[in-house]
């Protein structure tokens, strides 16, 4: 039997990935589920207009009661751990240890000791820079360096799971570089897809780093993107009735792509012809950038999961035409 036939809770359910899987299950018939976020000053509260679900709640009133009584919503077949602080460039540590990290702690306890399955956000982001591989099969998770405060609180998780052993029974996947509808709120940390759009229909022109390494070429640095379709169905897939399987999974395309590709794509969406401006990157970015990443996907096929992932130019083709154009959410017609 699937966990996803019970009593479902999305944290993060507002958010970007965590409501486009809530919409994913919608297209699947499923809607017994509890959204939890922390709506705050931003307009992620639009992402959650078009779907369907039985109940939402602000994520500190939740806490505090999962926290007081345990059984306060009943049994929960499967739970998505997607609610974090995403913000790469978020300097309050102590925010990040306690919400990143104490509350994922705290949510595993308790979805452990109700027999739920545990699917939590990782993130591909412990990997740091690359030097030490960006392999999920890896058991030296020590041997990590997270380039920023975010990565690190992810990568703590990680770790804690590990040493206490837990990590077998729940899942864990490391997203590489998510894009897609729904990502509008996200502000610095959208994607170049939707930053460009918006700087194409100012300017006419896309702007990317300048490279600070030889060995790249200006807008020639690499990254794995993947659609945030996939992303989700990816996820999805871990609490199907095959998937029984525990441990961290890379979530990604297995390709690497330059940005050059990427905003080529977007031009070529819009049906005009490709104007890049290459800048010269934020004194704070250039001991922390990644300029090359792609993620192994074998072992997320190792479990079965054998969707093919959305080429890059067709997805940047779905996402400006069918979203971003008409300035459409997942979900709305």
């Amino acid at each position: 039997m699937s966990t996803l036939e019970g009593k479902i809770l999305v944290t993060g359910g507002a958010g970007f990935i965590g409501s486009a899987l809530i919409w994913a299950l919608n297209q699947r018939g499923i809607t017994n589920i509890l959204a939890v976020d922390y709506l705050g000053q931003d307009e992620k509260w639009k992402n959650l207009v078009p779907l369907k679900f039985a109940d939402y709640l602000e994520a500190d009133v939740f806490r505090r009661k999962i926290q007081e009584t345990p059984d306060a919503f009943g049994h929960f077949s499967t739970v998505f751990h997607l609610g974090a602080c995403s913000s790469t460039t978020e300097r309050n540590a102590s925010y990040l240890i306690d919400n990143n990290f104490a509350t994922t702690k705290e949510l595993a306890a308790w979805a452990l000791d109700q027999s739920a399955r545990f699917i939590y956000a990782s993130s591909a982001a412990t990997y740091g820079d690359g030097a030490q591989g960006m392999d999920d099969r890896s058991a030296n998770l020590h041997a990590l360096r997270p380039l920023n405060m975010y990565g690190y609180s992810k990568h703590l998780f990680d770790l804690y799971a590990q040493q206490t052993g837990i990590l077998n029974g729940i899942v864990g996947v490391k997203y590489f570089n998510v894009f897609g509808p729904n990502e509008d709120h996200k502000g610095e940390m959208r994607s170049l897809v939707n930053k460009a759009y918006q700087q194409i229909l100012a300017t006419g022109k896309v702007q990317l780093f300048k490279s600070y390494k030889p060995e790249f070429k200006d807008g020639e640095q690499m990254r794995d993107f993947l659609y945030v379709k996939d992303a989700v169905a990816m996820t999805i897939h871990f609490a199907d009735t095959a998937t029984q399987v525990g441990g961290l999974y890379n979530l990604g395309s297995g390709e690497a792509n330059t940005w050059v590709t990427l905003a080529g794509g977007i031009f070529s969406s819009l049906k005009r012809s490709a104007n890049i401006e290459f800048i010269e990157m934020p004194e704070v970015l250039r001991g922390k950038y990644q300029y090359y990443t792609k993620a192994d996907i074998s072992k997320l096929r190792a479990t079965g999961y054998d969707k093919p992932v959305t080429p890059l130019g067709d997805a940047v083709r779905d996402y400006v035409q069918n979203y971003l154009v008409p300035g459409r959410k997942l979900g709305e017609q």
